[in-house]
C-alpha cells in the first residue's frame, strides 16, 4: 500500500513546495493574433576592423546583394547609441572613459562645428527625422550628417553621406572641413557598420541605422585588486578551448584574407559552428570552478548585455508592427538574440542560412 500512494504523495509535496507549479506560456500569447507579424534576421558577423591583411571591402558586394534581396525595413547594428554614450559619460566613476572609448566616438569636433553637445544633438536628430521630407535637399542631408556626428552616431552619418552626390560632399550646413575629412575617412574604414549596414541602408533609401548595443549590463563591478585575477580567469577559460576553436578561427580568417566574404558569412552563421563557438567561450567560462567564480560573473554579464540588446531591437520597430528587421552583430550574439526575440509575441526569426543561400 505504501508504494501505491508514493507517487501521488510526491506530487502533492512538490506542488505544496512550489516546485511543480504551473508555468505561464508567454510564447502562446500571439496565437490568433490579429495584424502583421514582425520578422527579425539576426546576421552574425566577424568584426571587420580585425580583418586580416588582404581583405578588400569590395568583396562584400555579394553579401550586400543577398541582404538587399531580403528587403529589411530597419537595419540595426552592434554599436551604442548616442543616448547610451551620453548616459555613460555622466558617470565616469561607474563607466571608465578608457572602457567606453572604443564604443563611443569623441564628439568634440562636431560640437565645435554645430554648437550642440551630445544630449542636444540626440534631441535634434529625433526632431529632424520626425519632420524628414520624402525628397530631402543636399543641404538637409549635410545638416543631418553634422547632427549624427554630434550625437555620436557615425554609422547613420555615413548613411546620409553616401546618399549625397560626390559634388555635394562638402562643408556647410553644420559641417566644417574637419568633419568632411572625418566622413571621407569613415567611408574607407573596414567596419561592418559602415561597409555593410550603412551601405545597405543607403542603397535601400533609408535614413539611418539603429545602434542597439548596451554595455551597462556587462560592466562587472569588482575591486581594483581583483581585475588581474578576473582577466586571468577568463583567459584561462578561453585557452582551454583554443585547440578546438583555433581551426574555426583560421578558416574564418582564411576566407576573409582571400575575399571569400560571402562564404565567411555562411560559415560563421552555421548553427553547428555557432554552438562550438559559444561552448568554447561562455561554456568554458561556466566551468571556472574557483571562487569567487569570475567565469560565472562574465557569463551573467554577457546574458544581461544580450537581454538589453534585445530590448533595444524591439524598440526599433515598436511603432512599426510587421516590420522586417535586419540585425548585424558579432556572431556569438546571434544564438542569444534568436532565442530571446523568438519568444516575443508577434516576432518571427528569419533563417540566416536561407538568406545567405548556397553557391555563388
Amino acid at each position: 500500500m505504501q508504494s501505491r500512494y508514493a507517487i501521488p504523495m510526491l506530487f502533492a509535496l512538490l506542488a505544496g513546495s512550489g516546485l511543480a507549479q504551473a508555468q505561464v506560456d508567454l510564447p502562446a500569447l500571439d496565437h490568433g493574433m490579429a495584424g502583421p507579424r514582425s520578422e527579425v534576421l539576426v546576421l552574425g558577423t566577424a568584426h571587420l576592423s580585425n580583418a586580416p591583411k588582404g581583405f578588400k571591402a569590395e568583396s562584400l558586394q555579394p553579401v550586400l546583394a543577398r541582404l538587399a534581396a531580403y528587403k529589411p525595413d530597419i537595419i540595426a547594428v552592434e554599436a551604442i547609441s548616442g543616448e547610451g554614450c551620453a548616459l555613460m559619460k555622466q558617470y565616469p566613476t561607474l563607466y571608465s572613459p578608457d572602457n567606453i572609448g572604443p564604443f563611443c566616438i569623441d564628439t568634440a569636433a562636431a560640437k565645435a562645428a554645430t554648437g550642440l553637445d551630445q544630449r542636444a544633438a540626440v534631441i535634434a536628430v529625433h526632431k529632424a527625422l520626425q519632420d524628414w521630407p520624402a525628397q530631402p535637399t543636399a543641404a538637409q542631408r549635410r545638416h543631418l550628417v553634422a547632427l549624427f556626428l554630434a550625437a555620436g552616431e557615425p554609422g547613420s552619418a555615413v548613411v546620409q553621406w553616401l546618399q549625397l552626390p560626390q559634388a555635394e560632399r562638402h562643408a556647410g550646413d553644420g559641417l566644417d572641413a574637419a568633419l568632411v575629412t572625418q566622413m571621407n575617412k569613415r567611408l574607407g574604414y573596414d567596419n561592418e557598420t559602415y561597409q555593410v549596414a550603412a551601405r545597405l541602408a543607403a542603397r535601400l533609401g533609408q535614413q539611418r541605422v539603429y545602434p542597439i548595443d548596451d554595455h551597462t549590463g556587462d560592466n562587472v563591478s569588482i575591486a581594483k585588486q581583483q581585475e588581474d585575477a578576473f582577466t586571468a580567469a577568463i583567459r584561462k577559460a578561453w585557452d582551454s578551448s583554443k585547440a578546438r576553436l583555433q581551426p574555426m578561427r583560421e578558416q574564418q580568417e582564411n576566407l576573409l584574407a582571400h575575399n571569400q566574404t560571402l562564404e565567411m558569412y555562411r560559415y560563421i552563421n552555421q548553427p553547428g559552428n555557432q554552438q562550438a563557438a559559444i561552448e568554447g567561450d561562455m561554456g568554458a567560462a561556466l566551468r571556472d570552478g574557483v571562487p569567487p567564480w569570475y567565469g560565472h560573473m562574465y557569463v551573467i554579464g554577457w546574458e544581461a548585455r544580450n537581454l538589453r540588446m534585445a530590448s533595444n531591437i524591439l524598440a526599433t520597430f515598436r511603432e512599426r508592427p510587421g516590420a522586417r528587421v535586419l540585425v548585424i552583430v558579432g556572431a556569438t550574439h546571434k544564438p542569444w538574440l534568436d532565442k530571446i526575440l523568438g519568444q516575443m509575441p508577434g516576432v518571427e526569426i528569419a533563417n540566416a542560412e536561407k538568406v545567405l543561400g548556397t553557391g555563388k
